[in-house]
């Protein structure tokens, strides 16, 4: 089931929370990281990906107004270029050369490509990553839906546009890159449309590189069932939800690590539902990593195998934090409050974030997103970056 709450592409997957060993000392380990940071850009709108260079420097997609903003390590803010009406998603960098995604901003983005820019040059198309999911539709491997649901009641559902308005459906033809990872070998991609990890060569070749597995299944409560209107027979059968992910970034011995999203209610009233998954990038085998967050946008990996969460509706009163996960997995050993957190970065000894990404007002989303930088001193320094 796909939900679109932040875009039309954030919309996700759900988890039972899956309780793994971690050992009682550990958030001793792991000191909460304090809140005194250094804003270094403000009054963006829906800043949902970003990435750093080694100099400081800042990308940054305001996704709603189709806008990429560079950010440099003194503070200096500039738009360097729009969608001209689409959606400009999933930064990142190598060398001298800024990837980013720009999709068209209809419901199933019948345009969407990996593009890139240098300083001084128009950009230009790397890859079509909307005529690989017509091709291949990665995820159609999965069944998403009701499990073992009667006939007597898969009958009574309406016929609708929309797949997941059905008793059961594979995965649909859509397409929404919401984070990259530029690497020696190629781009990763973690497409929230297509519920997978992509590669981009940069000869444009694109595969598929992992498609991440639906979800245990739910039980579905009165209030869910009449959400999306399903008819009231349906109420306390459990439900497949489908695994979107947020972001990728390579951690230790070469693995990726990719947040997920939930689908349905982003609040936590199905549970902690957002995960961390690892994905073999040879063989696209995936592992589940740790469970348990609210609204998992991004992420960031210290080569310690230490693991920073940005939860967009985490805490105790719904409107952020950060995670901290032990190289081993499992659940959070430390937590620390930030206002609406979306994307997450690590670069030197510095943890960057965008902050106030999605904060409503009466209009909808507001135009108040920060990039912040927080530095890892003392004990926080010792124990996230060795």
């Amino acid at each position: 089931m796909k939900v679109h709450t932040l875009t039309a592409a954030v919309c996700a997957a759900v988890l039972t929370t899956v309780a793994l060993a971690t050992p009682a000392s550990a958030r001793g380990q792991y000191p909460p990281i304090g809140v005194d940071h250094q804003v270094l850009a403000d009054g963006m709108m829906a800043p949902l990906s970003l990435d750093v260079q080694p100099n400081g420097t800042a990308w940054i997609t305001q996704n709603f107004p189709g806008v990429l903003t560079k950010v440099t390590a003194k503070g200096e803010q500039v738009d360097v270029l729009t969608g001209n009406g689409d959606e400009i998603s999933a930064v990142t960098t190598r060398g001298n050369t800024v990837y980013y995604a720009q999709v068209s901003a209809d419901a199933t983005h019948s345009r969407s490509v990996l593009m890139s820019v240098t300083e001084g040059s128009a950009p230009v198309q790397v890859a079509d990553l909307r005529a690989h999911e017509d091709q291949e539709n990665p995820d159609a491997v999965n069944t998403y839906g009701f499990v073992d649901l009667p006939e007597s009641c898969a009958s009574q559902f309406e016929p609708a546009a929309e797949p997941f308005l059905q008793p059961t459906y594979a995965g649909a033809i859509d397409t929404h890159p919401y984070a990259s990872l530029a690497t020696k070998d190629g781009i990763y991609v973690a497409d929230a449309g297509m519920n997978a990890i992509l590669k981009v060569g940069y000869d444009g070749d694109v595969s598929t590189v992992a498609v991440l597995p639906p979800t245990e299944p739910v039980v579905t409560t009165a209030e869910v069932i009449a959400l999306y209107g399903f008819p009231e027979c349906a109420i306390g059968y459990s439900y497949r939800f489908e695994p979107v992910p947020t972001d990728v970034e390579i951690g230790p011995g070469g693995w990726l690590y990719v947040t997920t999203l939930p689908g349905g209610p982003e609040d936590p009233s199905l549970g902690e539902r957002g995960a961390v998954y690892r994905v073999d990038p040879s063989t696209g085998d995936v592992e589940l990593f740790a469970t348990g967050f609210v609204g998992s946008t991004g992420l960031a990996v210290s080569k310690k195998g230490v693991v920073f969460v940005a939860e967009m509706f985490g805490g105790a009163d719904g409107t952020g934090q950060v995670s901290v996960i032990p190289p081993w997995g499992g659940e959070a050993v430390a937590e620390f409050p930030v206002s609406s957190p979306a994307a997450i970065e690590l670069s030197g000894k510095n943890l960057y974030l965008t902050k106030d990404a999605f904060v409503l007002g009466p209009e909808g989303p507001q135009p108040i997103g920060k990039l912040v930088k927080v530095g890892l001193t003392g004990k926080s320094l010792k124990a996230y970056l060795g």
